[in-house]
C-alpha cells in the first residue's frame, strides 16, 4: 500500500435527470448530449419509452437502440456494451425506470422469486452489476428517471395523523443518484431545472435554468480539466494580443480561477511588449526630425 497526492484526473460523466411525465426529460438529455460531443452521430439513446427518442430526430441523426421488455438489468447492460462497441461518446438511457419496476424488471424479479426478504439477495447484485454497468463505461452516460409524487403519514401539530405531499420521487432503486457526477430534477412543463446533487460544483446553489448545449459543453471541460489546463495554458502562452486573451478566458469557463494569474501575466507581457513597440517607433520618428 502508498499514499499518493491527491489528484484530478480526466473522468467520464454519469449525469442523471429525473421529471414527470412532459417535463421535457428526452429532449433535455439531447441538447445535453450534443452540448458534451458536439457530434450528433456519437450521441446513442437506448430507448425504452415507446419510441420517444424518434420525436426529436429533427436536432440531428443520432443513434436511437429500442429495448423493449423484458426489462431485466442484463438486458440494460447488453445495450450499454452494445453502444461502446459503436463507440459512441456519450449514452443517454431514457429511461432508467424500467429497470426497476418495470415489466422483468427487478421489483417484478423479486416477486417472482417469492417476494420475501431473503430474495433480494439473488436481485440485488443484478441491480448492482447495471449500476456497475453505467459508472464503468468507456463513454459518457446520461439517465433519465421518471418521477411521482411521494407521500407520506406525518403527525401534525393537533396529534392527529395526515397524508402529507414531499414532492417528487424518482422511481428507482433509492440511491442511484448518490453514485451519479450530477443529478438534475426538472420540476415544471416549462423544462426548468435545479440540482440535488452536484459534485462539480458548477451548478450548486444557482437559480433554476433551462438544459442546453451550453450545459453540456461546461460539464465536459470540467470532466476533461487536465487536458484542458495543457491546452489552455499553451494557448495563453502562445497569444499575442490582449482580444486573443479576453477570448481564451471566457472559453473555459470551468477553468477561469485557474487560469486568471496565466491571463494577467501574459497581459502584462504584452502591455509592456506594446510600450516598448511603441517607444521604438517614436525614438525612429524623432530621429527623423
Amino acid at each position: 500500500m502508498n499514499l499518493k497526492t491527491a489528484q484530478r484526473e480526466d473522468v467520464k460523466l454519469r449525469i442523471g435527470i429525473s421529471g414527470a411525465s412532459g417535463t421535457g426529460k428526452t429532449y433535455s438529455a439531447l441538447l445535453l448530449a450534443y452540448g458534451i460531443t458536439e457530434d450528433w452521430t456519437k450521441i446513442a439513446v437506448i430507448d425504452t419509452e415507446n419510441g420517444s427518442a424518434n420525436l426529436y430526430s429533427s436536432l440531428g441523426n443520432y443513434n436511437v437502440l429500442a429495448l423493449n421488455e423484458p426489462y431485466s438489468p442484463e438486458r440494460y447492460i447488453e445495450a450499454i456494451k452494445t453502444c461502446e462497441k459503436a463507440d459512441m461518446e456519450v449514452v443517454i438511457i431514457d429511461s432508467v425506470s424500467q429497470e426497476w419496476q418495470g415489466t422483468g424488471g427487478c421489483l417484478q424479479i423479486h416477486e417472482s422469486l417469492g417476494g420475501r426478504f431473503q430474495d433480494w439477495a439473488l436481485v440485488t447484485p443484478r441491480h448492482q452489476a447495471f449500476v456497475d454497468a453505467i459508472l464503468n463505461a468507456t463513454c459518457h452516460m446520461i439517465t433519465t428517471v421518471r418521477s411521482k409524487i411521494d407521500y407520506a403519514m406525518d403527525v401534525g401539530s393537533n396529534g392527529k395523523t395526515k397524508v402529507v405531499k414531499h414532492g417528487l420521487k424518482p422511481i428507482t432503486r433509492e440511491g442511484l443518484d448518490y453514485e451519479l457526477t450530477l443529478f438534475f430534477e426538472l420540476i415544471n412543463d416549462k423544462h426548468m431545472a435545479r440540482t440535488s446533487k452536484d459534485r462539480t460544483g458548477l451548478f450548486s446553489d444557482k437559480p433554476e435554468f433551462l438544459i442546453g448545449k451550453a450545459t453540456g459543453k461546461k460539464l465536459v471541460q470540467w470532466s476533461n480539466l487536465n487536458s484542458l489546463k495543457e491546452l489552455s495554458s499553451n494557448e495563453i502562452k502562445e497569444c499575442t494580443t490582449l482580444e486573443g486573451l479576453k477570448h481564451i478566458y471566457n472559453k473555459y469557463p470551468a477553468l477561469k480561477e485557474e487560469l486568471y494569474p496565466l491571463i494577467l501575466n501574459k497581459k502584462r507581457e504584452l502591455e509592456n511588449q506594446i510600450i516598448t513597440e511603441d517607444k521604438i517607433v517614436k525614438h525612429g520618428t524623432d530621429s527623423k526630425e
